[in-house]
């Protein structure tokens, strides 16, 4: 009985340590990324940036280094703040979501194809959600139509060498919406300032070890990433079929692709 007693009392400090460090982890947003494509078919790569979204969370979230808020309350919050439709994430838009969402950096970066010489680049970096200076910066390049490889890389070279720290107000505790971005580029802030959600509790699940490597290791050309983005989106707005269709394609060709296969067996996905 004592033995089990000592032994509760000496586990005390971790278990409360524990809630603590994990406050004490940065909370992240990742943001879809810019399609910067050029050449005759750079349009056709519009809407790209959401499958790269997703799985930059994936792989960000199973680092471990930070906490990155779930893909689907980013939805949320853009929707809410109708910026669904307002094309290329800038800083200020960047600030604001990230605030929102009580986070002390958003992430994201810029898609690029060169149809030409079939080389594709991936541009990552940090806008902090309290002065609005971008840090963080890497671009990675890839001569070979692989998606998921070029977005291992691009990860865990910004997670090496990122460098954040917890904020006020890091994972949802109240703050205030102002817009620190657009204080930064000399731009009027709004006339009346919207509180960060109340927590953003849903924080994007990580992968163990062994299954991060089998998905990274799954090779995903650029037109098929492009059609599971295309997934993402029409689940976003909750085209159901349209979304398993699409996830369908993905897995016909890629069936190691276990986000696309998710897809198609999530609830209401319909048979």
């Amino acid at each position: 009985m004592n033995r089990t007693f000592k032994m509760l009392a000496a586990l005390a400090p971790l278990a409360a340590f524990a809630p603590l460090a994990a406050q004490n982890t940065p909370v992240v947003t990742v943001l879809a990324f810019d399609n910067a494509a050029f050449g005759p078919s750079a349009k056709d790569y519009d809407g790209i940036g959401k499958g790269i979204m997703d799985l930059v969370i994936t792989d960000l979230a199973s680092g471990g280094k930070v906490r990155v808020v779930d893909r689907s309350r980013v939805q949320s919050i853009l929707d809410e703040q109708n910026l669904t439709k307002s094309g290329a994430i800038d800083g200020t838009t960047a600030v604001r979501v990230g605030r929102l969402l009580g986070a002390c950096y958003s992430v994201y970066g810029s898609f690029v194809r060169n149809d030409k010489t079939g080389q594709n680049v991936l541009t990552i970096h940090t806008t902090s959600n309290e002065t609005g200076q971008i840090q963080n910066a890497q671009k990675v390049e890839s001569s070979g139509d692989d998606m998921m490889a070029l977005i291992a890389k691009v990860s865990t070279q910004f997670a090496n060498s990122v460098d954040v720290k917890a904020c006020a107000g890091n994972g949802g505790a109240a703050r205030r919406g102002d817009d620190a971005g657009a204080a930064q580029q000399g731009k009027a802030p709004a006339a009346t300032s919207q509180p960060a959600a109340n927590n953003t509790q849903q924080f994007a699940k990580s992968l163990n070890p062994a299954d991060l490597k089998k998905l990274e290791t799954t090779k995903l050309d650029a037109r098929t990433m492009l059609i599971y983005s295309r997934a993402l989106d029409a689940k976003d707005h909750k085209e159901f079929a349209r979304a398993k269709q699409l996830a369908q394609q993905v897995v016909a060709k890629y069936p190691g692709f276990t986000p696309a296969q998710d897809l198609v067996n999530a609830p209401g996905a319909g048979n």
